[in-house]
């Protein structure tokens, strides 16, 4: 009898960790992952590896850098560019060439304490079109 209930004990610890494991990581996934041709894009505070080092949606005003990471699929040939906004203006449109079917790129804005609130980056295809976009604060939340 002992032995059974410390197997059925044992069978729920693991069953629990496997749902809790499951749903950060589909919390993750939710996150950076987009549709279309952006399988993934990620506000950071660095690439290492030509990956991401964090993925951020609040920015302090002693951040002076930001990085917008894409992985782009199936764009190959094409040029696309990154379009930063702040306030509805643009504020930098930064062009890349996209050299093969699974493409990994970054652009980066400095800012400035004064440029506070919503930031957001589009992703442009060759043709004009925003494929995908993600936004960010900066200053206080």
């Amino acid at each position: 009898m002992k032995a059974t209930l410390r197997y059925r004990s044992c069978f729920a610890t693991a069953l629990i960790c496997t749902a809790m494991s499951t749903a950060i990581w589909a919390e993750e996934d939710i996150t950076t992952a987009m549709s279309g041709p952006v399988a993934r894009a990620v506000f950071t505070n660095g690439i290492n590896d030509r990956e991401p080092v964090d993925d951020v949606t609040q920015v302090g005003i002693d951040v002076n850098q930001i990085f917008f990471f894409t992985e782009l699929r199936g764009m190959a040939g094409q040029t696309v560019s990154h379009r930063w906004e702040y306030n509805g203006a643009v504020m930098a449109e930064v062009p890349f060439n996209v050299g093969a079917p699974r493409w990994r790129v970054w652009s980066s804005k400095k800012l400035v304490p004064a440029w506070t609130g919503e930031w957001q980056v589009s992703v442009i295809d060759a043709n004009g079109n925003n494929v995908g976009s993600r936004s960010f604060n900066y200053g206080a939340p």
